[in-house]
């Protein structure tokens, strides 16, 4: 069983209240986790009021929801392209494992396969190659709090993401050794984390075994920047899908199941679905005619620096600085308007970790009035996709991506 730091819990029963879970007939309060809201995020409205939270092997994170826990990046680690593993956000539909025993655990790849595998995790460090990919792990809802009109599901602002470099396993390889049979049309992931009601149908997500055998940057991943997965972020093994939300990337994998059929389980049928159309919305608040499952990101920037809210001095430079990435094309640029809009000047692109990756950029510019400015980021990717004016609504509240800034006064 892989021993968590010392210095960030004591017992099990101190993880069990930091993952907001008891005993039976037990109710533990996050109350204890608690830390004062961070101050540059008291700006915004979505956040201000929200407590800021210590869980096991993580540093202070946003809190949403603590049952089950999910657990939002404060801004300000983005001002560096990877994301630390302490900062990572934390989202899960069900209870999470509190423990994993490896010397027990073992990754399952059974069904329609010619020699059925049980890898421990000596076995995927040892008997397959090892492969490292920088990507960005994003929640299909990433944003939601601020879509208009407003849509049920937890209210994330734009916390609910972040970037590492995963290392494991190339998921082709491990069926590879499998063996799949001829036919084979779909493949099923299973973590450990276990729905608390019968009522809630198993966390089982599925890929097209012609997309996994297309794409040699899936991984089955057992390390993150370098080290052992968190418990939190999918600890012992996790799928990894670069360019595609997070919903895909299944924690704590268990079972692998190779399908001679299309796969129609609840959280590809039902949930996570977005509107058939080109833009993947429709107008607010009406219903669309069908729905796909969700999958590839779209363009997104982010001004990371200055803070809304920020009071900055006149005739003095300041570099403004942030993140941006894509579903896996590549950043061709980033613009930034400090005028609203009306003008987009081209901004510095920092070192380029792939095309999965967050890309840091930067942008010098000099206030010259004593006025409240707009500052704006767009990016374009080398497809020449780029990020809408105005938000698009859909009824889940999945990927936005509107052009977003922060508002400065110039003293």
């Amino acid at each position: 069983m892989l021993p968590l730091p010392e210095s960030n819990f004591q017992s099990r029963r101190e993880f069990l209240r930091g993952l907001g879970l008891a005993s039976a007939g037990t109710l533990l309060s996050t109350s204890l986790f608690e830390r004062s809201v961070w101050a540059a995020d008291v700006e915004d409205p979505l956040l201000a009021g929200r407590p800021l939270v210590r869980y096991p092997q993580k540093a202070d994170l946003i809190l949403l929801t603590s049952r089950p826990p999910q657990l939002e990046t404060p801004i300000h680690y983005f001002e560096k392209a990877i994301t630390p593993n302490d900062a990572f956000f934390v989202r899960y539909h069900v209870p999470p494992p509190t423990s994993v025993d490896l010397s027990t655990w073992r990754l399952k790849i059974t069904g329609h396969v010619d020699k059925p595998l049980e890898l421990s995790l000596d076995d995927l460090q040892r008997k397959f190659t090892r492969t490292s990919v920088v990507a960005v792990n994003q929640c299909s809802g990433n944003g939601r709090g601020y879509f208009s009109p407003r849509v049920f599901g937890g209210q994330w602002a734009n916390g609910a993401m972040g970037n590492a470099e995963w290392t494991g396993v190339r998921l082709r390889e491990i069926l590879s050794q499998a063996g799949i049979k001829s036919g084979a049309l779909d493949v099923t992931f299973k973590g450990l984390d276990r729905p608390g009601f019968t009522s809630i149908p198993d966390f089982v997500k599925s890929l097209n075994v012609s997309r996994i055998s297309s794409d040699p940057d899936i991984l089955v991943a057992y390390e993150m920047n370098g080290q052992p997965l968190p418990m939190l972020n999918g600890f012992p093994a996790r799928l990894v899908v670069p360019g595609w939300y997070s919903t895909y990337w299944v924690k704590h994998l268990s079972e692998i199941t190779v399908l001679y059929k299309e796969f129609d389980g609840f959280w590809m049928r039902k949930a996570y679905l977005i509107p058939n159309t080109p833009c993947a919305c429709v107008e607010p608040g009406t219903t669309p005619a069908s729905m796909v499952p969700i999958n590839r990101m779209n363009v997104r920037s982010l001004i990371v620096s200055p803070h809304n809210g920020t009071h900055l001095p006149a005739a003095k430079p300041v570099t403004i600085k942030g993140i941006a990435f894509d579903g896996g094309v590549g950043l061709q640029e980033v613009s930034v308007s400090t005028d609203k809009g009306v003008s987009w000047e081209p901004a510095q692109l920092g070192k380029d970790l792939g095309n999965y990756s967050f890309r840091e950029w930067s942008f010098n510019w000099t206030p010259t009035r004593k006025v409240s400015y707009r500052l704006m980021a767009r990016a374009k990717n080398r497809r020449g996709e780029s990020q809408p004016s105005d938000a698009l609504w859909n009824p889940s509240g999945y990927m936005r991506n509107v052009i977003e800034g922060v508002d400065v006064m110039v003293d």
